[in-house]
């Protein structure tokens, strides 16, 4: 087994999150487990049995186990730090479960195994996968336990995988079939937004390469008109885009630095892991966006309206004081101190001249 990190610097581009507190991000609520025996890929898990967990594929032994009968098997504690794709981090997490490599034992893969495919008791039948070559080097937990309580629902209870030094999407919540694989299958948030399908964040490896070419880019920002559309990292740098309509848009990993985006409108946008340093963005709309891991380190957001945004991991200002700027105009819900790192959140009281800095 691999000894666990003791405390190390953070990965790049990471900021630990509040103390005592996880971020809640995906899917809040699962859907009944699949029944033992269905093809993982079309089973309407809406009318499924009590959560188990079970290994199938190619492997000598299908195997599955019930809750109760997981728990029974001799279980470990590892304390493993989690790193969040959207840029926030926890260190020193302690979980009890039991290894996957136990339960791989106890399946046996065929030499011709190379994948496995992880499948999630989701509504969507979410899903990651992971080289069944990397299973040593990693191992993976399948946990219960989290800081010595059962882990929520809403955080992936009562069964979930931890993968350590991956980013936590490759820690599937609500863990509900193994499928050993010859081939690759890309899970959810590689296939249908364009995470990286290995996510080392000391590698910083968010996202596959950009979804648009450069010339592609400057023709959809020609007119300004982004509203619903999908467009995986698109580069929208040192334009004036001043009233940009981005509504309801997907473009994660953005890149708008240094671009004029006054009264520009994101709402329900999602913009996660994009950049906005040093933009201009007096008057934007972000009401009901996700801006979870947005850096606007440098960027003007007077007057800018984030009631009802999504801000884990989002930066403001760094240790070296480059900040956004921010006005009495510019707009937060209370829960943003429940959201933002604790570096993040004296920054923002600070600009807004606020005490305390908690919602009364």
């Amino acid at each position: 087994m691999k000894e666990p990190r003791s405390h190390p610097p953070l990965p790049p581009g990471q900021q630990l999150a509040a103390p005592g507190k996880w971020p809640l991000v995906g899917e809040r609520v699962p859907a009944a487990s699949a029944a033992a025996g269905s093809d993982p890929a079309t089973t309407d898990v809406s009318a499924g049995s009590a959560p188990s967990l079970r290994i199938t594929g190619l492997v000598d032994r299908p195997m599955t186990w019930t809750f109760d009968e997981l728990s029974r098997l001799p279980a470990i504690e590892r304390t493993i730090d989690i790193h969040c794709v959207t840029r926030w981090s926890m260190l020193g997490t302690v979980w009890r479960g039991v290894p996957l490599r136990t339960l791989l034992s106890e399946a046996r893969p065929t030499i011709d195994a190379r994948f496995l495919s992880f499948v999630s008791r989701s509504p969507r039948r979410h899903s990651t996968s992971l080289p069944l070559a990397d299973i040593e080097p990693l191992d993976p937990l399948v946990a219960w336990n989290w800081q010595g309580e059962p882990i929520s629902e809403p955080h992936g209870g009562p069964l979930r995988l931890i993968v350590p030094d991956r980013y936590f999407y490759k820690s599937l919540k609500w863990l509900d079939t193994i499928e050993l694989l010859a081939e690759d299958r890309l899970g959810y948030w590689e296939r249908e937004a364009g995470y990286h399908n290995r996510a080392d964040p000391w590698r910083e490896e968010r996202f596959v390469a950009a979804g648009v070419t450069r010339a592609e880019a400057a023709r959809i920002l020609r007119d300004r008109d982004l509203a619903g559309m999908n467009v995986l990292g698109l580069d929208g740098s040192n334009r004036d885009l001043a009233g940009l309509k981005a509504a309801h848009a997907v473009l994660r990993a953005a890149d708008f630095s240094r671009s004029q985006l006054d009264r520009a409108d994101f709402r329900h946008a999602n913009l996660s892991g994009a950049s906005f340093r040093h933009a201009r963005l007096a008057g934007a709309d972000f009401s009901a966006a996700d801006v979870e891991g947005v850096d606007f380190r440098g960027a003007d957001l007077r007057g800018a309206d984030f009631r009802g945004a999504s801000l884990f991991g989002v930066w403001l200002v760094d240790e070296s004081a480059e900040a956004a700027r921010i006005d009495s105009g510019t707009r937060f819900d209370p829960a943003v101190w429940e959201q933002l790192s604790p570096a993040q959140a004296a920054f923002l009281a600070q600009a807004l001249d606020l005490t305390p800095l908690t919602p009364p």
